[in-house]
């Protein structure tokens, strides 16, 4: 009589160690990115660079998609060890030059030099998942990556006001340093071992380039737009180097929404577009708009975050009950529902409960939809395409919300200037991506 081997677990001995590793890595990084929305208007209002509020959340998103695809091509021909490793350090540095940076524009540089780690971070993370993990323990592993933003969800904001409001808002880059390294040496020892030769021919340099060429268009494109004159008219050729650097970092059909793959990774742009846009002016609106302080206007945060990890452990219990197009589909829908009702509470200058609250459906449509485009993406891929298509999911996520927010900061400028509501105007571009978020997502499926 022959035993039945058991079912594999994320905690069982075989995967406990790196299961650990990669959540803590995560969950140390989430601490840093809540932290860092909370404080940013203060950030802007001590820096005296308001207008460049935008641009501080639009540039590690930028940047990123060039450690994105550095990291994509160099763990294709080595493994995801040595883009791990260097993501950690870049990421340390950026947060360094922020916590010390005496002008919005240095610090906005600072945020540059962390896309770029926090981008590398990112794909290595993907592909150490597809090489290390069977498919079957995949959904389990990103909503583990989920739930590691759990407690900063709950925490960061406040610890964040707290912080700020003690010893200065510097200390929220720089403590954030300290809880880098704390996660470097937890991850370490899951790494060893892991670096590996695909036997992958060194790739053509013509995707970093095009990379690079779309994250500086993508800058260019908020601080032209937001001029006045002649300058914001080159606003439209940085768009249109936008497209052309996407159209040459994504598989072909992803602009249009091709069937299958290339609709896979447009509905993973799109949903990040709409809820980060949104997600990055919430705390403004309710200390604009309603007065609230830094630390009562970050619970909208922590609220969102704890939904958004909640439903993508719903979907992972789910599994296969749910198909990977459906739960896209359901995600792409609550995003949206989430976005138009934020922007009603707005226009209707309803209570500031109202207006957090509403944008608990975008969190629990990110959870839901978020973690089945990885799943997705990764059943599709081999060891030859891993990296690219881990790569190109995140770009159009990286990208997308970059693209959205700088956009986003040439809206609220616009409409400042014509006496109108800014932040109703920026809420209104959400929706508008995130019904084209809902159409990409119902494209999803395989072309049979």
């Amino acid at each position: 009589m022959s035993e039945t081997a058991p079912t594999p677990r994320l905690l069982s001995p075989a995967y406990a160690a790196i299961t650990v590793g990669m959540c803590s890595l995560i969950g140390f990084v989430a601490f840093e990115a809540m932290a860092v929305t909370t404080v940013m208007p203060t950030v802007a209002r001590d820096l005296d660079g308001a207008e460049l509020y935008a641009l501080s959340f639009a540039a590690p998103l930028a940047s990123g998609v060039i450690g994105m695809v550095a990291a994509g091509l160099w763990s294709d021909r080595r493994g995801p060890v040595a883009p791990l490793v260097w993501s950690m350090v870049l990421f340390s540095v950026g947060l360094l030059i922020c916590g010390t940076a005496p002008t919005m524009e240095i610090l906005v540089g600072g945020r540059l030099v962390q896309g770029l780690g926090g981008g590398a971070l990112t794909v290595g993370l993907y592909v150490l998942v597809g090489l290390v993990f069977p498919p079957r323990l995949q959904p389990s592993i990103f909503a583990s990556f989920a739930a590691a933003w759990v407690l900063p969800a709950l925490f960061g904001p406040s610890l964040a006001a707290f912080v700020a409001d003690a010893v200065g808002w510097r200390w929220v880059f720089l403590g954030a340093v300290a809880f880098v390294g704390a996660a470097a040496l937890l991850v370490a020892p899951s790494l060893r071992g892991r670096q590996t030769d695909t036997g992958v021919e060194e790739a053509s340099t013509v995707r970093l380039v095009w990379a690079t060429v779309g994250a500086i268009a993508v800058l260019a494109l908020e601080l032209l737009g937001s001029a006045r004159g002649v300058a914001g008219l080159g606003a439209l050729g940085a768009l249109v180097l936008v497209v052309l650097a996407l159209r040459n970092l994504l598989p072909p059909g992803s602009l249009t929404g091709r069937p299958g793959l290339p609709s896979v990774i447009a509905t993973r742009g799109l949903m990040s577009a709409g809820f980060f846009c949104a997600e990055a002016y919430i705390v403004y609106v309710l200390q604009e708009q309603w007065g609230l302080t830094p630390g009562r206007a970050g619970l909208a945060l922590s609220v969102v975050g704890v939904t958004w990890a909640s439903s993508s452990q719903l979907q992972a219990r789910l599994g296969a009950r749910v198909s990977h197009v459906r739960a896209m589909e359901v995600g792409s829908l609550l995003v949206l529902a989430g976005v138009v009702s934020l922007s009603l509470t707005v226009w209707l200058d309803g209570p500031s409960l109202l207006a957090g609250a509403t944008y608990v459906l975008a969190g629990a449509g990110m959870g839901f939809g978020y973690p089945r485009t990885s799943v997705a993406m990764l059943d599709v891929s081999t060891d030859s395409d891993r990296g690219f298509n881990s790569a190109a999911l995140s770009i159009a996520d990286s990208l997308g919300a970059a693209l959205a927010l700088s956009i986003s900061g040439v809206v609220f400028a616009a409409a400042e200037r014509q006496d109108a509501n800014p932040f109703l105007a920026v809420f209104g571009f959400a929706v508008v991506l995130g019904v084209l978020g809902v159409v990409t997502s119902r494209r999803t499926a395989q072309a049979r």
